[in-house]
Parts: C-alpha cells; structure tokens; sequence
C-alpha cells in the first residue's frame, strides 16, 4: 500500500512539472502511519521508566536487607549489621503490541545494565541511588519502519520498616536519544531526535512469616510521563515533520510475594513468586500531529488496555551477611501487549 501511495504521488508530480496536464492536483496527505515508529517509542518509554520503578521498589524491599536470618547457620541477626550496600545487574526484555487504530503493532528488544549504591542512615531507613543504561530496538514490520532508543535513567529510592510493615518510595528521571528509518518509494527517510521520562512509585507491604516461608501482601501506585521531541525526516521521498508526542499513566498494582528461603551450611537459598493486579485508571496519551507541506492529521498514541496482570518470580543464592547472587523473571500481561523480562545480578554489602 506504501509502494502504491508513493507512486501514485510521484506520478501526480511529473505531471505537475511537465505541464501534460492543466489539472491542479491536491497536495499529498501524510499518511497515518508514517509515525509509527514514533509510537512505539513512547509506549517503550513509558515502559523502560515503569520496570526500573518497579526494580528500584524491590530493591528497597527486598526481605533479606532486614529480616532473613541470611549468615545461616545459626548465625545471630545482630552479628554484621552492614550499613552500605552495592548492586549490579544486567536485563534483557522482549516485547510485543499488538494492532490499535491507525497503529499496526511492533515488536521490541530491550538490553540494559543497572549500577545502585546504598545505605542504612537509621535503623529501619535505607536509601539508594541507581542508574540504569539501556538500549531499544524497534521493529514495525507492516510499516516498513524500524527505531532505536538509548535511554539513560537516574533513579533514587527509599525504605522505612518498623516491624512486619515496610513503605517504600523510588523516583526516577530518564533522557533518550532516539534513531529512526521509515521505507519509502524512493529510499529510506531517517530522523534523529530526543526523549525524556519520569516517574515516581510508592509501595506499602506486610510481611507476614512463618518459619523459613513468608507472605507478602503488597500495595503499590506508579506514575509515569513520557516525550519524544518534535522532528523532521531528511531523505527519501515525501519526507514529513512530525509534532512532540506526550503520554503520561498512573496506575495502582495490588498482589502478593510467596517466599521460602532454605538454609545450606552457611548460606542460604531464597526463592519467591508473586503476582499483581493492575489497574490503568489514568492514561493519558495524546494525539500526535503528522505534516506533509501545508497539510496535516492527527494520529492517536498507544495506549495499555485497563485491567492486566503482572507476574514474576525470583530466586537468590545468599553466600554470606555481606553478599548474595540473584535472578529474576518478570512478566506484563495487557489485551494486546505482553512484556517478557529476564534480570540477574550481585549484590554486595559492607
């Protein structure tokens, strides 16, 4: 259909320029699909910024930092006490959404590095810093349009237990650059333009134990905003400018964590699984102008269905009070999209 549209419009400017025809013929019209990479890039924006929202909470809640007896062994719970911490990790995620509207779905690849330092301030308080280096490719085959994001975030979060009962809070800002390549008729049209995101996240929880297993009912609202810059295409045929593009989510997430960790000599083994209900209440996503010379439309951004799931699990070989190795699966679950997330890492503590 692109292959004919662009012929069609090159055919009505040869004749234009070589007079064969007295008619005036109307100015081309961009097409509504002509920004789907652009699409894409914010809906994996708001993406990127809610998973390291979601990372930075557990990390400020992760069980072990304040109740597992993790010296195993009998160790007592008062012997090291650390009070500063570090953790590195590495992620890789698919994705993929399906068709809405004008847009006809994609396809998405997600690699990232995150680096956190952290420390015990009060008994009970922790905070943290983390940054997290990631690297998106996009694919939106029925388009003939392909995109890259490099996002860089910043985050900090923070814990307070007193008791069974934990509140956590983490924030984050991100800034991106962004490359894409749209097909044409007549070659390639390329843009190169920016991006930012941000958002906070607030969590409550109750750990309930019994022995070596615990329940953890959890409560969680997330904000998160996106936008991508205004830019215009260079090369191929019929390039067109496309207007900023804003979104912005707010949702709440309520499930529980299941636990049991098993002791082995002087270490200890922990894995979990947990699964949360998500309500989108608030998206708003804007509609995003397309031009081609003096003419315009507007096209609809991507939006997550209201209702999904998410679900994980997570598993950590605890060497000692001081360090520990961790793997985690996360899973979104949305009509029409689904996210798939493998992460593993080392923490140390000191």
């Amino acid at each position: 259909m692109k292959v004919l549209y662009a012929t069609a419009s090159s055919l009505t400017v040869l004749c234009a320029a070589s007079g064969a025809s007295a008619q005036t013929f109307p100015s081309p019209v961009p097409q509504v699909t002509d920004n789907n990479s652009q699409l894409s890039v914010g809906a994996s924006q708001l993406d990127i910024g809610s998973s390291f929202l979601q990372r930075l909470g557990r990390e400020a809640t992760y069980g072990y930092a304040a109740r597992d007896n993790s010296g195993g062994g009998g160790a007592s719970q008062s012997t090291a006490e650390p009070l500063y911490r570090t953790w590195a990790e590495t992620y890789g995620t698919r994705a993929r959404t399906a068709a809405q509207g004008t847009f006809v779905g994609d396809k998405r690849g997600t690699l990232g590095i995150v680096g956190g330092i952290g420390a015990t301030v009060a008994p009970g308080l922790n905070v943290g810093f983390s940054v997290d280096q990631s690297h998106t490719w996009i694919d939106v085959p029925l388009a003939l349009q392909t995109a890259t994001l490099d996002m860089t975030q910043l985050g900090i979060n923070a814990s307070y237990s007193n008791g069974p009962w934990t509140v956590a809070m983490a924030a984050v800002h991100g800034f991106a650059r962004i490359s894409s390549i749209r097909a044409t008729a007549l070659g390639s049209a390329f843009a190169n333009y920016r991006g930012s995101i941000d958002g906070v996240l607030g969590e409550l929880n109750y750990t309930y134990s019994f022995g070596q297993s615990r329940i953890v009912p959890k409560v969680a609202l997330e904000y998160v905003a996106a936008r991508t810059d205004r830019f215009s295409e260079s090369g191929g045929f019929l390039p067109v400018t496309v207007a900023d593009g804003r979104g912005e989510r707010a949702r709440v997430l309520a499930g529980a964590e299941f636990g049991h960790y098993w002791i082995v000599g002087q270490q200890a083994i922990d894995v979990s699984v947990y699964g949360k209900f998500v309500d989108n209440f608030t998206q708003n996503i804007g509609a995003v102008q397309v031009s081609l010379g003096n003419n315009a439309i507007g096209v609809q951004g991507i939006r997550e269905s209201r209702n999904g799931a998410d679900a994980g699990a997570a598993a950590s070989w605890i060497l000692s009070n001081t360090a520990r190795l961790y793997a985690n699966y996360d899973g979104r679950f949305r009509t029409g999209f689904e996210s798939h997330q493998g992460t593993v890492g080392v923490e140390l503590k000191w």
